[in-house]
């Protein structure tokens, strides 16, 4: 009993009470006897388990009982799974993987024509991309504040970004620009969502073209893309997109204005060194050749001046896409650089819209820059020079309001609906909790291990919620039973609704690199249970041109591009139920929900053709293949919806020509 004796007392008949509650309530009068041993039961039970008040007071805090729905939604990014994790807070159950850059079978993502196509319009010609390396989820926004309608993503390995629809948590677009080749400083959103913001990282001639390294300073570039988003459509629009010519710094993180900052965007650079490796060529490696120099440069850009710039025609295009040169920027006062703390990687814009927080990793202090006196030094013109390129360069110690001592390795900043700021600690695996009025260090709660990214509940928009925040663990080491040498990530839940900070629960992650996530009120997503009407598109959101809307108008029809298939699915068969065709006939399947049922979802699949769809209740998919096999081919339904669900099957046959 030596570990019971160091449970203090309160919490023990604190559990004994909710114990005792718990079990009066769900018996009748003959049994509420049954509640008189629930303590005991109880102390036996934490005694076997060796749990301490800690880890019952965290287990209250987390638990969520069957059918009781959590309160904030995570949507977190996959890492080089390609795709998103949507994860319930504060139960940390996962909800739902979303396919996005990557394949995904359970969906049918990548396998019928409407998600192939979007796969395929984000690839470069001829050659569709089916991996991608997720890295930066932003939420659309009204007025600064998460609306819950729309989320975006990046893919730092191929320079593209996705659009994600939160009515049916589906992915409808992935554009890519040909303008820069990787981006790591996506996806960031303007205030109301007028644009969505991608900037390179790792420098190279715009457009896709060929220069040697020996070139860089001249030939390199990076840039900062808009993408025009309607909301009304829910799309990017490429043709009223444009972009800004960069130095070759390297840019990463980026943050849009909000309040007194709103048309203003701004975006931390690392290597202003301008180094490019080449061991072999007997040269510093590329992280001690960028790493140099005590400052690197924060980029202050006016997207709204360059919105009328690009709106005047005063633009380069290149890969097809509006840029405003370097020259054009620097002429009508769109960029300048202000110095930062060495090898920085987070700028993050408080909710106040002035106070401008930066980190960098290779310094110990989170350096807040005051937004007004930027604007007083810039209208001013009171620079201290200009770099190699003729940006000017406002005064370091002018434009800052101050720095606050946060530890080693400071990364990024989250902040909550108190004032206080959390800053992740890399190399102290540590979150840092801060006030950001009066710059003084209040807390730090150990994490395990290696943290990168944090996340706060709606922590980077106008209103933030507090309570939780997520850190985001690189590594797992001893945290988990072993499953080999690839471990899983970590996600630990910190409470942060008191005074101190607390971890709460530890999350395995296996799936990919999670690196960033945003975590929204769940009372702000509207998703819908089904499609409607029978017949709809899931992609369009509109009736699809090929539904079949009754069993009575389904039907075989060959046409000059092939056979075509009008087939309904519903509890429980597949109709029509034998397909025949010849060898080398083109094969389009238009198969259609007829379910309105709560949940009622049917699968697709043709035996050895790798054809896979997921069909919920009124969507239609589209699917199309060559048969070029001969043979009896088994179709079924793939997703376990009746009784009789091994009998929702047919067969697909395939004559020898």
């Amino acid at each position: 009993m030596a570990r019971l004796r160091n449970i203090p007392r309160v919490a023990l008949t604190l559990l004994a009470v909710v114990a005792a509650i718990v079990v009066v309530a769900s018996c009748s009068d003959g049994q509420k006897k049954a509640g008189v041993g629930a303590s005991a039961d109880l102390k036996a039970l934490m005694l076997a388990r060796g749990l301490t008040e800690a880890d019952v007071t965290a287990a209250l805090k987390t638990f969520t009982p069957t059918g009781k729905k959590d309160e904030f939604y995570l949507f977190a990014s996959g890492g080089h799974g390609g795709n998103m994790i949507v994860i319930g807070v504060p139960s940390m159950r996962i909800l739902k993987y979303i396919g996005v850059f990557t394949p995904e079978p359970w969906q049918g993502y990548g396998y019928d024509q409407e998600t192939r196509d979007i796969l395929e319009a984000g690839s470069p010609p001829g050659n569709m991309l089916t991996w991608g390396d997720m890295h930066h989820p932003a939420f659309s926004e009204t007025n600064a504040d998460y609306d819950g309608q729309f989320i975006f993503a990046n893919d730092k390995a191929n320079a593209r970004l996705a659009v994600i629809d939160l009515r049916d948590f589906a992915t409808k677009q992935i554009v890519q620009s040909g303008l820069i080749m990787n981006d790591h400083g996506g996806t960031f959103v303007t205030p109301n969502t007028e644009y969505v913001i991608e900037t390179a990282q790792m420098a190279a001639p715009l457009g896709g073209g060929y220069a040697p390294l020996s070139e860089y300073n001249d030939k390199y570039r990076g840039a900062q893309i808009y993408w025009k988003f309607d909301r009304a459509k829910g799309r990017i629009i490429k043709e009223q997109s444009w972009a800004i010519e960069l130095p070759p710094y390297m840019q990463d993180l980026a943050d849009a204005g909000k309040g007194a900052s709103d048309g203003w965007a701004f975006c931390n650079s690392v290597n202003t060194e301008r180094a490019v490796g080449d061991l072999q060529g007997g040269k510093p490696p590329l992280e001690s050749g960028a790493s140099q120099n005590d400052m690197d440069f924060l980029h202050v850009i006016n997207w709204r001046k360059a919105e009328a710039v690009a709106a005047a025609g005063k633009t380069k295009t290149i890969a097809g896409m509006r840029v405003i040169t370097l020259e054009t920027a620097i002429a009508e006062g769109l960029l300048a650089f202000i110095p930062e703390p060495k090898s920085p990687h987070g700028v993050d814009i408080a909710p106040n819209g002035t106070d401008i927080v930066v980190s960098g990793k290779l310094d110990t202090h989170a350096t807040v820059y005051d937004f007004n006196k930027i604007m007083a030094l810039m209208e001013a013109k009171t620079y201290e020079g200009v770099d190699a390129y003729g940006v000017p360069i406002l005064p370091f110690r002018d434009t800052i309001r101050g720095q606050v001592e946060i530890g080693l390795g400071p990364l990024h900043t989250q902040f909550d609906d108190k004032g206080f700021c959390y800053t992740s600690i890399f190399l102290e695996s540590k979150v840092a909790k801060w006030s950001l009025a009066d710059l003084t260090l209040i807390d730090k709660a150990s994490v395990h291990y290696n943290i990168g990214h944090l996340s706060a509940a709606e922590g980077d928009a106008l209103h933030p919620k507090g309570r939780y925040l997520i850190a985001m663990n690189k590594w797992a080491i001893d945290r988990f039973n072993g499953v080999g040498p690839l471990l899983p990530q970590n996600f630990q839940l910190i409470d942060i609704s008191g005074d101190k900070m607390e971890v709460i629960y530890d999350m395995p992650l296996p799936l990919g690199e999670p690196h960033y996530a945003q975590m929204i009120s769940a009372d702000k997503i509207k998703t819908i249970d089904m499609y409607s009407p029978v017949g709809t598109n899931p992609v369009t959101m509109s009736p699809d041109p090929h539904a079949t809307v009754t069993e009575e108008d389904v039907r075989i029809e060959r046409k000059s591009d092939g056979v075509h298939v009008y087939m309904t699915l519903v509890r429980s068969h597949l109709n029509p139920d034998i397909i025949e065709v010849k060898k080398g006939d083109r094969v389009h399947i238009h198969a259609t929900s007829l379910e309105q049922a709560l949940d009622a979802t049917h699968g697709f699949c043709i035996d050895m053709y790798n054809v896979n769809l997921s069909i919920e209740p009124g969507k239609v998919c589209n699917v199309s293949f060559t048969a070029d096999r001969a043979g009896v081919f088994p179709y079924y339904c793939t997703e376990f919806c009746s009784a009789l669900h091994l009998e929702m099957a047919g067969y697909l046959l395939v004559k020898p020509n």
